[in-house]
């Protein structure tokens, strides 16, 4: 007599699935694919110091006037792009600060 064997693949031991198998479960759009356990947090105080490049130059008042000159350019243009360096900065300081070491 022959031995029982189920016919259903699922109905198996679940150590002996096929490793080519793709998990039912991974384009599921109520389920979704699992994030990875221990992944990035974005929650940190150091995001707050993205605020100060895009508040700065919403206040006219730093710049809003053609004195003092800077090498023959009025204030308005080299502060502009003294917010440039100020945008930078601030973005590679919060990602030193929050970058996992690695």
């Amino acid at each position: 007599m022959a031995p029982d064997t189920p016919k259903d693949p699922d109905s198996r031991d679940p150590g002996s699935r096929d490793p080519d198998a793709k998990d039912p479960d991974a384009n599921d759009p109520n389920t979704g694919p699992h994030p990875p356990s221990g992944g990035r947090s974005d929650r940190s105080a150091w995001n707050w110091l993205l605020l100060v490049p895009v508040a700065v130059p919403l206040m006219t008042f730093l710049y809003n006037s053609d004195e003092p000159r800077l090498a023959g350019f009025p204030a308005f243009y080299w502060i502009q792009l003294s917010f440039i360096l100020l945008g930078v900065t601030g973005t590679v300081v919060v990602y030193r600060m929050t970058r996992k070491g690695g």
